[in-house]
């Protein structure tokens, strides 16, 4: 399978993309994790990559795109969990056409929802680690070691944009720029577009992950 996790900063892709890959034989590709790792090995698309980030302007679609691509082709039988890609239709289109050279199409989009409220108050206590990708919350599910990631002991940082003062402009890019792609996969019949309240308890968001991934359509 090929599944799209879709939803609004804060709802919890990335922590449900992983569970979802820690249970079942799923490879979670997030492109926050390739930049990292593309950056760290200092591969040419991560170099890249990297000239844009240090001038803190946004990854080109054809880099990111590349990256995807290159992942795709490592792996291309796997069952694969999207999560932050795409973000835009152009993005979509791009994926379309890479999984189309592959055999392959997108098997299910599923979108996460929650209150702003909740969002708000989710983003404003996490705290990720530069190193590995770490997330915490200070909320709900906080380090073992105040300021400091379990995994490597890096010190955790609270990313500029997930201050609180910034998490509703994120809120409303992604509503402008990633909420259309609801509709563009909508007008697809071959791809089912579920629905999971991304406001619930992380093992019970699992729960209605795994069973919306197992729906016939």
């Amino acid at each position: 399978m090929i599944v799209i996790l879709l939803g609004p900063p804060g709802v919890g892709k990335g922590t449900q993309g992983k569970l979802l890959c820690e249970a079942q034989d799923f490879e979670h590709v997030s492109t926050g994790d390739l930049l990292r790792s593309a950056r760290r090995d200092g591969t040419p698309l991560g170099l890249e990559a990297k000239g844009f980030m240090d001038r803190g302007e946004l990854v080109p679609d054809e880099i990111i795109v590349g990256m995807v691509r290159e992942e795709l082709q490592k792996a291309p039988e796997r069952n694969v969990v999207f999560d932050g890609f795409p973000r835009t239709v152009p993005q979509a289109e791009a994926l379309s056409r890479e999984l189309h050279d592959i055999g392959r199409q997108v098997s299910r989009v599923v979108v996460m929802n929650a209150d702003d409220t909740i969002l708000v108050r989710r983003l404003s206590g996490r705290r990720s680690c530069p190193e590995d990708g770490a997330v915490y919350n200070v909320y709900s599910s906080p380090p073992e070691q105040s300021g400091v990631c379990d995994r490597c002991g890096a010190e955790l940082v609270h990313r500029r944009d997930d201050d609180p003062d910034t998490v509703q402009n994120r809120l409303d890019v992604y509503r402008k720029q990633t909420e259309p792609l609801i509709s563009y996969y909508e007008r697809k019949p071959t791809v089912p577009v579920v629905e999971v309240d991304g406001a619930q308890d992380v093992e019970d968001v699992q729960t209605a992950l795994r069973a919306a991934l197992q729906e016939r359509r």
